[in-house]
């Protein structure tokens, strides 16, 4: 091969990469947010979930694609193991249809389809008709890519050094881990096939070669995932490491197969016969299917194992019980009274939770730590995930023929899961602004962290006696907690007017200025949402309600 072969083979091999990048994104744009809903909506029922991921890689041509969302929202908490198992098994049969595509001999018409394509994308401001021209551009892309290599490696086939390099790869040893380490390089099996592919169609390539070659790329698709997975949490990590498992066990059960029973071999290529082409295709997808209707019924013995290597924490599994509902879980099989007061036991419950997260942030803002900051960022994915699971929940109260006491008692709930929410939203700001001020290596005067955290205090105060009042309706210390807020109001005020004579006279820097001034704010909309929680169940005339600028609008009965 001549140096000039070797840069049309590169630049077959990127014309194709990029072909498909151009295609999966024109798909997800014109798929808009469909395909994340459709994701996150994946259902406990593991065969529900191997079709979603099946018909999203189909839809994406990309099972990293599919599998990097899926860490996602198991690093979110939207999805379980036990979800993301289903989903990533569906993308990595999804994924063969690549190979079957580039199967059809229609290079001829490539460069026809990168005009039209182009035509669209360029000239037409619709967007819907931008990204299917995006699509079709990047299909001709995919095809003139592959007849490029295909016209670069010919010569190949004469060239004593690749027939030896081939040669080699007929041990299946070696063929595996060059299908793993190739993969791992373009970081996709469906890339990686096709090539595959393609020196098999110019005589390169051995069939009983590729059949290894297909099994390694299986392994090495995963790259992409771990790649990933190192900015998640331990959770998107385990979705990470159960994708490699199940190709792991997906390459030792089909190299154990086709050597027990090489008439399976024998069968797939009698479906195409005289087009390796369509045989590697059929392969490539066969194998899929078969390692996930063997594996499908031990997803939880393989999630078991992963959970063993990366075990679960303490601080996890008590993660796991803040987000899941403990009081609103037979809401419709219980009277009317009863699952009222079940949703006011859950909204209570979230609002320890969101007080807990308000005290460590600013226990952390004074006293940094990785590991603190994290966790308030974790505690305050839990409150977002209780905000939408109880506020589902009760819904389905609201759906109910509920009394007019019940119903008002419903919609004061509602407003005070808003509340509660917000006060966690502020807790991660106060995270925030720590790490601001560290990362510009800003620093504050003692006396202005004393005045914060004497603000911080009464802050707190007000929201526990708050909480308490809400959940017990007693409202013997509403005159207290009324105190603390009025103390909190005019501190917002007295706190900055100081700060700004400090800043005057340099006793701290500007940044440090800000960041005061912002914590400041966020405390007091603090003690706005406390002040909220205390009167949300209180029966009260309107001209009484308190007035705070934090506070939520009732919504309709």
């Amino acid at each position: 091969m001549t140096m000039l072969e070797f840069f049309s083979l590169l630049g077959g091999v990127g014309l194709f990469l990029f072909g498909m990048t151009i295609m999966s994104s024109g798909l997800r744009n014109a798929c808009g947010d469909n395909l994340q809903s459709i994701l996150e909506k994946a259902t406990a029922n593991k065969y529900i979930a191997v079709f979603i991921g099946l018909g999203m890689t189909m839809l994406i041509q990309s099972s990293s694609a599919t599998d990097v969302m899926v860490i996602g929202f198991v690093n979110a908490g939207m999805m379980n193991l036990a979800q993301a198992i289903g989903v990533i098994m569906g993308a990595n049969i999804g994924t063969t249809v690549t190979a079957q595509i580039t199967a059809f001999n229609i290079g001829a018409y490539a460069p026809l389809l990168v005009f039209f394509g182009a035509v669209m994308y360029l000239f037409i401001k619709k967007s819907l008709v931008k990204h299917i021209g995006e699509i079709t551009m990047g299909f001709g892309m995919l095809f003139l890519g592959i007849s490029i290599m295909k016209e670069a490696i010919a010569p190949l086939a004469e060239s004593p050094q690749f027939i030896k390099f081939i040669a080699n790869m007929s041990n299946p040893v070696i063929a595996l881990i060059f299908g793993i380490g190739f993969t791992a390089l373009l970081q996709s099996s469906s890339s990686s096939t096709v090539i595959f592919q393609t020196f098999a169609v110019q005589g390169l390539l051995y069939y009983d070669t590729a059949v290894y070659l297909i099994i390694g790329a299986a392994i090495g698709s995963v790259t992409p995932n771990i790649l990933a997975s190192l900015t998640t949490n331990r959770n998107g990590k385990r979705t990470a490491l159960l994708n490699l498992t199940f190709n792991v066990i997906r390459a030792v059960i089909l190299i154990t197969l086709i050597n027990l029973f090489p008439g399976i071999l024998d069968f797939i290529r009698s479906l195409s016969p005289g087009d390796i082409g369509r045989q590697i295709a059929n392969t490539h997808t066969a194998f899929a299917i078969i390692a996930v209707l063997i594996e499908l019924p031990f997803t939880g013995q393989i999630i078991k194992l992963v959970e063993k290597i990366i075990r679960i924490l303490p601080e996890e599994s008590e993660q796991l019980e803040e987000r899941r509902l403990q009081y609103m879980t037979n809401i419709k099989s219980v009277p009317q009274s009863m699952a009222v007061d079940q949703a006011h036991r859950e909204v209570t419950r979230m609002g320890r939770i969101a007080a807990k997260n308000l005290r460590n942030s600013l226990t952390c803002f004074f006293n940094y730590t990785t590991e603190m900051a994290e966790s308030v960022r974790a505690r305050e994915e839990s409150v977002n995930i209780l905000n939408k699971t109880i506020a589902d929940a009760i819904a389905e109260l609201r759906a109910f023929d509920l009394d007019k006491e019940n119903m008002h008692r419903v919609s004061m709930l509602t407003i005070a899961v808003t509340d509660i929410e917000r006060l966690s939203d502020h807790a991660e700001n106060v995270v925030e602004y720590a790490e601001s001020m560290l990362g510009r290596h800003s620093c504050m005067s003692q006396a202005a962290i004393d005045e914060l955290r004497e603000m911080a205090d009464d802050t707190l105060r007000e929201v526990d006696l708050s909480l308490d009042a809400f959940e017990s309706e007693d409202y013997s210390r509403l005159d207290e907690i009324e105190r603390l807020e009025s103390k909190v109001d005019e501190k917002e005020t007295t706190l900055v007017n100081n700060h700004v004579q400090r800043l005057m006279t340099s006793s701290c820097d500007p940044m440090a200025g800000v960041v005061f001034c912002d914590l400041v704010t966020d405390l007091e909309r603090c003690a706005d949402h406390a002040i909220n929680l205390a009167y949300a169940l209180k029966e009260r005339s309107t001209d009484s309600l308190p007035h705070h600028s934090g506070a939520a609008e009732l919504p309709e009965a």
